[in-house]
Order: C-alpha cells, then sequence, then structure tokens
C-alpha cells in the first residue's frame, strides 16, 4: 500500500506525542502532521513559487515558469515512484489537472487573470505549469482521503453529485455569457451535503466534520495560496495590485470548484461513500506488516 512506510512513520510520531501530551493535544498534533502531509505536493509547490521568485534573474537561460513546471513534473514523478500516489489516483488527478488547464486558457482569453512572465511550455497563453495546481488539490483530496481514511456518510446519490459537478464546471465558463448562477450552486452544496458527515481518523477514535464546513475550510487556506501567488507575482487577476487581497469571490470560486476536485476523485473511491449513516468503528495504530489486534478494531494500515 502506497502509504505503508508512512504508517508506521505516524505511528512513531503518534506515539511520541501521546507519551508526552495530555490525548487531545496529542490528537491535534497528528491532525496538524497528517494535513500537512497530505498536502505535501501543493505545499511544496508553493515553496517553489516563493524560492524562485526570490533567486530567479530574468537573464537567466531557463526561464521561471518553465522550472516551475520541471519542478512539478519531477515531483510528481517522485511521488509515483515513491508510492505516495496510487496509478489510479494519478489518472483521476491527471484529469482534474486537463480540466483546469481548458479553464485556464479560457479564463485568460476572457482577461480574467494574467501570467505576467512568459516561458516555453505555454499553451494558448498559458504556462503549463498552472494545470499542477489544479493537480495538487486532486492530490490532496485523494491523499487526504486515504491518509485519515474518510468514509462520507450519508452520501447523497452518485449521479446527483455529478450533476452538480458538472453544473459547477459549467458556470465558470457560462457566466460570462450567460447569468452567473453560482448562488443557487452554493445553495446546491449545502442542500445535497447538508447531512454528509465526513469520518476521519486522527488517531485511533473517528471524528467527524460537516462536508460543507470542511469544503470551506479548505478553500480557505486555497485562498491563501491564491495570495501568495499574487503577491511573487507568479500570476495577476484582472486591475489587482501586488500587494492587494485576492477578492473574497476567489474564495467562493474556490469552494465551489472543491467540489468539482472532490467528485472527480470520488470517480475512484467509491468504497468510501455510504448511502446511510454511519459510524465507524475504532482502529488500531498501525504496528508493522504483520500487526494484529486483540481488541477487534479494524487496524490503520
Amino acid at each position: 500500500m502506497a502509504d505503508r512506510g508512512t504508517a508506521f512513520l505516524e505511528r512513531r510520531m503518534g506515539d511520541w506525542a501521546r507519551a508526552r501530551l495530555h490525548p487531545y493535544a496529542a490528537e491535534f498534533i497528528m491532525f496538524v502532521l497528517k494535513q500537512g502531509w497530505a498536502a505535501m505536493f501543493g505545499i511544496l509547490f508553493l515553496v517553489a513559487i516563493i524560492g524562485t521568485k526570490a533567486v530567479w534573474q530574468e537573464d537567466w537561460a531557463l526561464a521561471r515558469y518553465d522550472a516551475l513546471f520541471l519542478f512539478a513534473v519531477a515531483t510528481q514523478v517522485a511521488f509515483v515512484w515513491m508510492r505516495l500516489e496510487e496509478w489510479e489516483e494519478v489518472k483521476v488527478i491527471a484529469l482534474f489537472h486537463l480540466t483546469g488547464t481548458v479553464m485556464e486558457i479560457f479564463k485568460l482569453a476572457q482577461g480574467s487573470w494574467d501570467y505576467p512572465e512568459q516561458g516555453i511550455f505555454e499553451l494558448g497563453g498559458v504556462p503549463l505549469f498552472s494545470g499542477f495546481m489544479y493537480a495538487s488539490v486532486g492530490s490532496y483530496i485523494a491523499r487526504v482521503i486515504r491518509i485519515f481514511h474518510m468514509e462520507f456518510a450519508p452520501y447523497p446519490p452518485f449521479w446527483t453529485t455529478l450533476l452538480l459537478a458538472g453544473a459547477i464546471y459549467g458556470n465558470f465558463f457560462a457566466h460570462h455569457f450567460l447569468p452567473d448562477i453560482r448562488m443557487g450552486l452554493f445553495l446546491a452544496t449545502v442542500l445535497l451535503f447538508w447531512r454528509t458527515r465526513i469520518w476521519f481518523f486522527p488517531g485511533t477514535d473517528p471524528r467527524w466534520m460537516p462536508l460543507p464546513v470542511a469544503a470551506g475550510l479548505a478553500a480557505v487556506f486555497i485562498w491563501i495560496a491564491e495570495n501568495i501567488g499574487t503577491v511573487t507575482r507568479t500570476w495577476a487577476y484582472a486591475g489587482q495590485g501586488q500587494f492587494d487581497m485576492v477578492s473574497l469571490g476567489k474564495l467562493g470560486s474556490w469552494y465551489l470548484l472543491l467540489y468539482v476536485s472532490f467528485v472527480t476523485v470520488t470517480l475512484i473511491m467509491r468504497d468510501e461513500l455510504k448511502p446511510h449513516p454511519v459510524r465507524p468503528a475504532p482502529r488500531e495504530i498501525y504496528r508493522g506488516p504483520h500487526a494484529t489486534s486483540d481488541t477487534g478494531r479494524a487496524t490503520i494500515p
């Protein structure tokens, strides 16, 4: 399994935290560490954005945008080689990468945002590293589901989630020519998922969070990353100064786009979607490839 070695490291860190901290504090620390591990692709990409902005020179033979593209490709290859992502996950992430790039090309043509620098690796004026920004979101969702052993219950009929994702994605294009229905889409996400709990394991016991709340929190962190991108002038929105905050409207856009990414990932993670309310049983921490449990609990791999 992709995260076997990671699970062993997780156990060691968890044992260290539980031996020294209050159980709730230890669980919180493990939650933060697991979240950071799940978001590693995006974190590395942000570090690359900041680092290249700090050191890159215009007269260098390799353009900064091309360096970011090559870095993203190398990171993706490393994730597969180290089995941090399974091939099935990579295929779905690549699909979101493609849909993100198509939207980038369209939005750039509409003047919604711009890329101030130039590079060789681009398509329709869009630098190819931009698709990896969407891929990093897909990577996070796929990895966080696996790392936290998430279950989604009660989950609405799958076909309704496909319709919602299609409507959200289509509106990103259609609102340039037709009335913007995003307020209705916001309402639709709540109506469709208001009962859905995300069950997850920061430790041995299951915790839960409403799915729309989780999507909102994730959107906030992506919005913060967007601000890092604009401050470093890696991209810029129309009429925005370098140190102007990204509008809260973009926060709403990412909230909606997260549903597109999430539904795309669920194309290969259907077993985690439960149609009826369910509370997962506690899990034992993984103790090795031949670990067994005498408590009757499931074992975290």
